[in-house]
């Protein structure tokens, strides 16, 4: 009989992260509806008297899509992932601010380091978001992780002036579902006995790993809660999902979730990708895609370099006017990091490609990744300094041959 104490799994979600960084910096905009997305274009513009000029969604066009936004626009309507010109029209007055990453990164950093020093064994779930370990800190087991859960929050906020909801549970499932149960600033504890009352009434979709697809099945059979899947008899689920992920269901809803806290991993891959504006053509927009394929290829270098990674395969992938989608990829006697290498790699990769049609997005992925201490010995192609991580060196962009966007030479120019 096992004398381990019981599990103590700790999901801390910033709330509306993008944005609550943005307020940060335009404090005047607290309590405003705001939305977060597009390009640098339209960053606010500081007046003579000292205040700030902003964009509004009501003049725009184009075919971008909202990264966040604040619960003020939520409250409109609003939502991640809706299209920008929809967003217009729900909240013409909102306030548009471009996406600024590197910012984003900065303060992930801040939250995720302030969390480390009171509880270190975390699991890194992006850029907003960390399941944490709770189960052998000294006083959780006392009050099912309570206080050890404000003295996170407490930490955070002090490290970057953000909140961020936090919920302890037995485990990632209960614990991921019962982060967005107080938002914002929330704080919730889950044990089994609060399966029946907070989780089983929920939408099935708020179980972390029962997508769009899945959720408009189980609707097509009266499944709609949570607690109608755990009703279900486990065989039909089985019958109509599949046996894996019709055994997952029943046992998702039933609140069973074993997995363990990871904390670390390899990522399998990193890439880089822009939606244009408008749709362009190959060779009638060619400088302007020349300098976006370019951009994405540098950004991809400064990412790995950054993370301390080389890649063996590079990839592009495009979405034409048609909405089709094409991908491509090469894999290389030896792994690179260095913009010049990947920019001639992926553009390889593109002349394998019928460019006679206009695009609509184009993006570059490094897989195969290795890290680059190890791959050094191996012949991989390292920036020289530090400095090219964080500055690489900006590419020529000059015009040979008659293929659109790419170059007919070996150098790596456009």
């Amino acid at each position: 009989m096992s004398n381990a104490p019981p599990r103590l799994i700790a999901h801390l979600d910033m709330d509306a992260f993008y944005a609550s960084v943005e307020l940060l910096r335009y404090p005047d905009l607290r309590g405003q509806a705001v939305v977060i997305g597009g390009g640098r274009d339209r960053q606010p513009v500081l007046q003579p008297d000292g205040t700030r000029r902003y964009a509004t969604l009501r003049h725009y066009a184009g075919r971008g899509v909202v990264t966040t936004c604040t619960y003020e626009a939520r409250a409109l309507g609003v939502h991640s992932a809706m299209g920008m010109m929809k967003a217009a029209r729900l909240a013409p007055d909102a306030v548009l601010l471009p996406v600024d990453f590197d910012e984003y990164r900065l303060y992930s950093r801040r939250f995720k380091d302030a969390v480390r020093r009171i509880a270190p064994q975390i699991e890194d779930r992006g850029i907003d978001e960390i399941y944490i370990d709770l189960t052998d800190l000294p006083g959780a087991q006392h009050d099912a992780g309570a206080a050890v859960a404000r003295a996170l929050k407490d930490a955070v906020f002090e490290s970057t002036g953000l909140r961020c909801s936090i919920a302890v549970a037995p485990n990632k499932l209960l614990a991921k579902i019962g982060s967005e149960l107080d938002k914002p600033d929330g704080l919730t504890l889950l044990t089994e006995d609060d399966l029946t009352t907070r989780i089983w009434p929920l939408a099935a979709r708020k179980v972390n790993g029962i997508g769009p697809k899945a959720t408009e099945k189980l609707a097509g059979f009266g499944l709609l809660t949570i607690g109608d899947v755990a009703a279900a008899d486990p065989q039909f689920l089985i019958t109509e999902f599949g046996r894996s992920f019709g055994a997952w269901l029943h046992a998702a809803a039933h609140g069973r979730d074993e997995r363990a806290i990871v904390t670390h991993s390899e990522p399998k891959s990193i890439s880089r990708e822009t939606t244009f504006e408008r749709d362009l053509h190959a060779v009638h927009d060619r400088s302007a895609l020349s300098a976006l394929f370019t951009q994405l290829c540098e950004r991809l270098a400064s990412d790995l370099q950054r993370k301390g990674y080389v890649a063996q395969t590079l990839g592009i992938k495009l979405r034409f006017d048609d909405f089709k989608r094409v991908s491509r990829d090469v894999t290389l006697p030896a792994p690179i990091a260095d913009a010049q290498a990947i920019r001639q790699a992926a553009g390889s990769c593109l002349k394998r490609v019928d460019l006679s049609r206009r695009l609509r997005l184009i993006g570059v992925r490094a897989a195969g990744l290795v890290q680059a201490s190890a791959a050094a010995s191996a012949g991989a192609v390292l920036p020289r300094t530090r400095g090219a991580a964080q500055h690489p060196a900006p590419m020529t962009h000059t015009w040979q041959g008659d293929l659109p966007f790419l170059s007919a030479s070996d150098d790596g120019t456009v």
